[in-house]
């Protein structure tokens, strides 16, 4: 499919996996600088092929097999992606997983399809390791002077990434645009169950951040899971074990509500 923000159209990656039966389908956002061909979301389509669950994963423009320039991206610019790969799906029910960046975007993608008369019911979320307002949070609170300077001359500044050989880049664009989209600034009404896993080993995103999120959740039904050992990708065996397990309870809660 297509999007064009205001720049000229680009092709968004999509993979669509069908089912037969009315059970909710399964949406996948990735972290920040990831994609949909990541372990914890192959992981995801094989159970979603091994329960005959529909599942939608996509590549936010300037990752993995979309188009575009990742160092044009904003949390606004992949909100959009999200939303129109998720109204050209149309599917009736959907149960959002968000890595990092994504469970930020998770949570804005309910707040807006709530206020949308044509949008999926949202039967749940699963969380992992979600960084929402980390641009404001966890990394503007941080910046050296060298990278100050950076953003003001150059736009963007740089730093080692732990996750590949390519540094992670963060522009001026991304941390002004994150403010327009802070969650942790009142309550979030997701009206739906919410299970967050996060790895109290995680250098990235804190685990208190999670601690602060559910404070920001008090009238859904939520469940932490933390994990002792936990980094921020939770994707060893036993992590993906967990997170499948949460997952199937939600799928499970979702059922239930329907047939009740």
């Amino acid at each position: 499919m297509e999007i064009d923000h205001g720049d000229g159209p680009l092709k968004i990656a999509i993979r669509h996996r069908q089912a037969k039966g009315d059970a909710p389908t399964l949406v996948w956002f990735s972290g920040y600088g990831s994609d949909m061909l990541g372990t914890k979301a192959e992981a995801l389509d094989a159970y979603a092929a091994g329960h005959d669950l529909p599942m939608l994963r996509f590549d936010y423009t300037g990752h993995g097999e979309s188009e575009g320039a990742f160092k044009d991206g904003t949390i606004s610019r992949w909100l959009a992606d999200s939303l129109a790969a998720i109204h050209r799906a149309a599917p009736k029910r959907i149960i959002i997983i968000g890595s990092s960046m994504g469970g930020w975007l998770a949570l804005r993608a309910v707040q807006e399809l709530r206020g949308r008369d044509d949008a999926p019911a949202i039967e749940g979320l699963l969380l992992l390791a979600p960084a929402p307002d980390f641009t404001s949070e966890l990394i503007e609170p941080d910046l050296t002077d060298a990278q100050c300077k950076a953003l003001s001359e150059n736009g963007f500044f740089e730093e080692h990434s732990e996750y590949g050989p390519e540094p992670t880049i963060y522009t001026a664009a991304l941390l002004d645009d994150g403010h327009r989209n802070r969650v942790l600034n009142g309550i979030i009404e997701t009206g739906c169950p919410v299970h967050i896993i996060q790895g109290k080993k995680d250098e990235d995103v804190p685990y208190k951040h999670a601690l602060r999120l559910m404070s920001h959740l008090p009238a859904d039904d939520v469940v932490l899971t933390l994990v002792q050992d936990g980094d921020h990708r939770l994707s060893r065996p036993a992590d993906i074990e967990r997170m499948l397990a949460a997952l199937a309870n939600l799928v499970e809660g979702s059922t239930v509500a329907r047939s009740g």
